[in-house]
């Protein structure tokens, strides 16, 4: 049994959290403030404790350090229902030993303190983990990486931990989900923010520059070299390279860069002298590297050398709400020095019914194209542009298909091998059928949110209760 406190002004959370752990077998507290919260640390000493963020008087971040000074050992776990990439940094380069956005279910919750509670049982055996190093708030930059969604909720998390670090940050996503937005995110919170982000697009280069573009060149080395050129990596020395698609890298090209980040010394073209650099690297591709490594396109030791810490950056259609966030954001940058404009809403019911395959930087520009159409009038849906046409084709296709004829295909041959040979079922069909399918289609769309549970029942249309009752039937 542990000790837990619970530190949240909302009467239902804290006692729909308190008969979770108690029946849990714990000893649960709970206060409505920060000054409550810790008065109740001088007598009760918490072995774990559960912070809001926002409370009457004094905010939950803002305490952080005093809890851990006053309860040394004890991990923290931040609840917050406005849930941004500051408000992730800020929490954990306090100390927070995690961050969950509201509303959150009480098994994530439960598991999130089981593994608190785990950890600290390790550390109180000698087996600790070392400390992150802390971020000055002074080099921080508006990097516009917005959403409430859960699915960036998440991503906020993962920039939030992954940036203090050294580590190699390969970040996947669909092309215009904002990859580079993340990559310089991880920089700005990072202990290189002093240095340069120097960054490159690898598929807007020729294959046979992008050796000399990375680790540079010594005069004569080719034709046209007429003097040295130090590459990328050494221009980023003390700071941090990003490396736009990845995948585009030549195999040759894949052998130097693998020494590179092995030895952190690199070779100039048509020079046998290394020279160190000091760089952290973040790529980014939108391509299947996994499937690339199996064709041979890309090498398995190079992806295993990047993908040390994966961040996968959600497609707009599983992001929800945060449509109208973005194009409110869009709106109000692109006006900033016009006229200023607002949305009706019926333009916010048509973006959110449109499919967005080319995701933010498609919604930026048509929003951007529907304010000068409108002229600084309310932006109505005739002012979005024209979508491509295998996009409206998606769009307005009530018809089957190809992958929905192989299911009605798939669904015909079912029925007719399990009927019998005069024409009756052999078993109560439409139940055995939607029992097959639902759950198919529960777990592989959980698999994809990685196991977040809100964010697959944002996918799948369902409230999280409803998923909840699935998943356990």
């Amino acid at each position: 049994m542990s000790r837990l406190l619970i530190i949240d002004d909302e009467p239902a959370i804290g006692w729909s959290l308190r008969e979770l752990f108690v029946e849990e077998g714990h000893a649960v507290e709970l206060s409505a403030s920060v000054e409550e919260g810790l008065e109740t640390c001088s007598r009760f000493m918490p072995d774990a404790m559960l912070l809001d963020v926002r409370l009457p008087g004094r905010d939950g971040l803002s305490a952080l350090s005093d809890f851990k000074r006053i309860v040394p050992g004890a991990p923290v776990v931040v609840m917050t229902a406005f849930g941004d990439l500051e408000t992730a940094v800020r929490a954990v380069t306090a100390g927070a030993f995690d961050y969950l956005v509201k509303p959150f279910t009480l098994e994530s919750v439960s598991q999130v303190m089981g593994r608190a509670l785990a950890e600290q049982a390790l550390a109180l055996a000698g087996q600790g983990r070392a400390a992150v190093p802390s971020q000055a708030e002074g080099g921080r930059q508006d990097l516009q990486l917005l959403g409430s969604s859960a699915a960036m909720q998440e991503v906020f998390k993962q920039i939030s931990l992954v940036a203090p670090t050294e580590l190699p940050v390969l970040i996947t996503g669909e092309t215009g989900t904002g990859k580079d937005v993340v990559a310089r995110a991880i920089h700005a919170h990072s202990p290189r923010r002093a240095g340069p982000l120097v960054a490159t697009s690898l598929a807007a280069l020729a294959p046979s520059v992008i050796e000399s573009e990375l680790f540079g060149h010594v005069r004569a080395a080719f034709t046209g070299a007429t003097a040295d050129r130090a590459g990328l990596f050494e221009l980023a020395t003390g700071g941090t390279l990003f490396l736009d698609e990845i995948g585009e890298v030549p195999l040759d090209v894949q052998v130097k860069l693998l020494r590179t980040l092995e030895t952190r010394e690199v070779v100039r073209m048509g020079s046998a002298t290394p020279r160190p650099v000091n760089v952290r690297v973040i790529a980014a591709t939108h391509r299947d590297l996994a499937q690339a490594i199996e064709t041979g396109a890309f090498r398995e030791d190079l992806y295993h050398r990047l993908h040390v810490f994966p961040i996968h950056v959600p497609p707009l259609s599983a992001r929800g709400d945060d449509v109208e966030i973005l194009a409110r954001h869009f709106l109000d940058r692109f006006t900033a020095h016009r006229r200023r404009a607002s949305l009706a809403p019926e333009f916010l019911a048509a973006i959110r019914g449109r499919t967005w395959p080319g995701n933010v930087r498609e919604l930026k520009h048509a929003i951007e194209y529907a304010a000068v159409v409108a002229r600084g009038g309310l932006l109505q849906p005739e002012h979005l542009p024209a979508q491509p046409a295998a996009a409206a084709a998606r769009q307005l296709a009530r018809g089957p298909g190809m992958d929905d004829q192989r299911l009605v295909a798939a669904v015909r041959a079912w029925v007719d091998a399990a009927l019998t040979h005069d024409g009756e079922a052999g078993g109560p069909l439409h139940s055995t059928l939607i029992d097959l399918v639902e759950t198919t289609l529960v777990e592989r769309v959980v698999d994809a949110a990685g196991g977040n549970r809100t964010a697959a029942a944002k996918l799948l249309g369902l409230d999280r209760a409803t998923l909840r009752s699935k998943l356990s039937r």
